[in-house]
């Protein structure tokens, strides 16, 4: 009886015990929810929801999709560099993000038609490490690779930044991400390839600088080949050797041979590079040999691929084209993805270097870009068994499109990136929107701001959101940019100044700010930021809740958000900011 007893007492002391627990959750649950309203009462931290970004770009308004056809680019705004391999009927695509945070956006398709983006490759800190570094340093040319011998995918490339330099990573399953933290690797130059021989031999390409005191003018590289230790993940020491010196034809002195890649077909080795640097005077090029250590002869074709020599007051340019790769599709056709640029009509480039997609005709010996010496087109012919589903919900869209984020789900889209740092640094998400935290850094600065962007990816563009703010000082400012890079850049927002609360719209050139205008608003808390583009020309304007969007500063010029302007690698991002450290001061 005592035994009983001992028991039912037992069991009502457990009951007891878990109903106090679930008392506690379910009151800490609630205080949780009520603490977040009450912290965001008032707060310097601004909630953002319903972000929408729509484009409208006459091209493709002008050039709807025939049957068969799909638009190129396949990646719209800053994805430059693309590069492509295929596992079974699995393809998957990477490109460079620079100081960007995660880095090494991935893309898996089982067409080449359809894309989804499946995340980063480049997502911790200890794999991506660029806390200082300038917006055009950090990850630069990505390269992936399938190696059916360990059924292993690899992505190498090079860090510009806290002295890591050329680095690989890998996985067995990109699907599901882990990928490893880098391996150093001991080669300098830039832009590493790996080649993986069907005997299962390994050799790395990458470009590099002449040898010492050889180097006979200005952009003078060469293209190396090492033999690669795939047990240590190192190329071997002293197997180096240079296989291309300057380019097609060193009499000619072309510039910054690089982004070499090696294929074999019908016994032979071809490698294909881009010549001529990523701008104006970018092109492809390809040699080929019997071996994958050289001796290589350039085609007579040369270049495969360019835009350079088209009048430049064609209708719809398309510049800059190179840098590609090359996939073969199970059915044994080929296609190359590249770079290339689609300047506005005052031939600025804001959206920045894109991802372009063309068939390729490798029935002779050569590999041919089909219509890649021609004015590019808007869209090309799709793969056999290819079915469009642009714009399909979880697909990356192209052509013109909307997309919205209520930023109501619990994990944010893979569109939106830092810049130097995580965004799990300074996002909150929350059941009504995002809170970003302010950081004690501005964003002219080259340190981890707080700052959640989203590329420019039409010439033609409306983007807008709704923010729930009320700056406590002058020091405080949240609202959205439009960035090139930390000197060159738009910012519209809420700021205080007095007792009085103001919309600003600065300017940054060159580093130097100036405030273009100001509006003094008489209510604050809920406010609606919106930047319109059409071309050349950008218009910033707010809406404090009477269903009226009011302009500030007029019409101002998207020049400094241009690549060609502003320099370096990088295309226009449209951000959501926060700063504790505003420095925009009102007259």
């Amino acid at each position: 009886m005592q035994s009983k007893r001992r028991i039912l007492n037992g069991r009502a002391r457990i009951l007891s015990c878990l109903l106090l627990t679930t008392l506690f959750v379910s009151c800490n649950s609630t205080n949780t929810d009520t603490e977040e309203t009450d912290v965001r009462e008032g707060s310097h931290e601004p909630l953002f929801q319903n972000f929408t970004y729509t484009g409208k770009d006459k091209i493709y308004e002008d050039n709807p999709l025939e049957e068969d056809f799909f638009y190129s680019p396949i990646l719209q705004g800053c994805y430059p560099d693309p590069s492509i391999t295929r596992k079974g009927d699995d393809y998957y695509l990477v490109a460079s993000s620079f100081v960007m945070f995660p880095g090494v956006p991935i893309f898996h398709s089982k067409d080449l038609v359809n894309w989804k983006q499946i995340g980063h490759v480049l997502n911790r800190e200890s794999q991506l490490k660029v806390e200082t570094a300038g917006i055009s340093a950090g990850i630069y040319a990505p390269d992936i690779m399938y190696n059916p011998h360990n059924d292993t995918f690899y992505m190498i490339t090079t860090q510009i930044a806290s002295g890591i330099g050329n680095m690989v990573v890998k996985t067995k399953d990109p699907l599901q991400g882990n990928w490893s933290d880098p391996i150093k690797l001991d080669f300098d130059g830039i832009d590493p390839a790996l080649f993986f021989d069907d005997d299962g031999k390994a050799y790395v390409v990458h470009n590099d600088a002449p040898d010492e005191g050889k180097e006979r003018y200005k952009g003078h590289r060469v293209i190396k080949v090492w033999d690669y230790d795939i047990e240590k993940d190192q190329v071997i020491a002293g197997t180096d050797k240079i296989i291309v010196d300057g380019g097609v034809d060193i009499t000619q002195k072309p510039i910054w041979i690089e982004a070499p890649h090696i294929y074999k077909r019908n016994n032979q080795y071809y490698l294909m590079c881009a010549e001529g640097g990523t701008g104006g005077n970018h092109s492809e090029v390809i040699f080929v040999c019997d071996s994958p250590r050289g001796p290589y002869k350039p085609s007579s074709k040369n270049p495969i691929l360019s835009q350079r020599h088209l009048d430049k007051r064609r209708a719809n340019p398309v510049e800059w084209a190179g840098h590609a790769d090359l996939v073969e599709t199970p059915s044994g056709e080929w296609y190359g993805v590249f770079l290339a640029i689609r300047p506005n009509e005052k031939n600025r480039v804001n959206t920045g270097r894109e991802t372009f997609i063309l068939p390729v005709d490798w029935s002779g010996e050569w590999p041919v870009f089909e219509g890649g010496m021609e004015p590019l087109k808007p869209s090309v012919k799709m793969p056999t068994g290819a079915k469009n589903k642009m714009n399909t919900a979880g697909l990356f869209p192209n052509g013109n499109f909307t997309f919205a984020d209520s930023f109501k789900e619990r994990r944010l889209d893979d569109r939106w990136v830092a810049l130097r740092g995580p965004r799990e640094n300074f996002v909150r998400e929350i059941k009504d929107g995002i809170i970003i935290k302010p950081f004690e850094v501005n964003i002219k600065k080259q340190q981890p701001i707080s700052a959640l962007f989203y590329r420019q990816q039409h010439q033609i563009f409306s983007a807008e959101v709704e923010m729930d703010y009320v700056p406590q000082g002058e020091s405080d400012l949240a609202g959205i940019t439009c960035l090139q890079s930390e000197q060159f850049n738009y910012v519209f927002g809420l700021t205080k100044s007095g007792d009085d609360y103001y919309v600003v719209l600065e300017r940054t050139e060159k580093g130097h700010s100036k405030l273009v205008a100001n509006a003094k608003v008489d209510q604050v808390h809920k406010l609606k930021l919106k930047v319109d583009a059409n071309g050349d020309d950008y218009r910033f304007s707010y809406d404090i809740g009477r269903g009226d969007f009011e302009n500030v500063g007029g019409t101002v010029s998207g020049d400094i958000l241009s690549t060609d302007v502003a320099g370096g690698f990088t295309g226009a991002m449209i951000g959501l900011y926060a700063t504790s450290a505003n420095d925009i001061k009102i007259d």
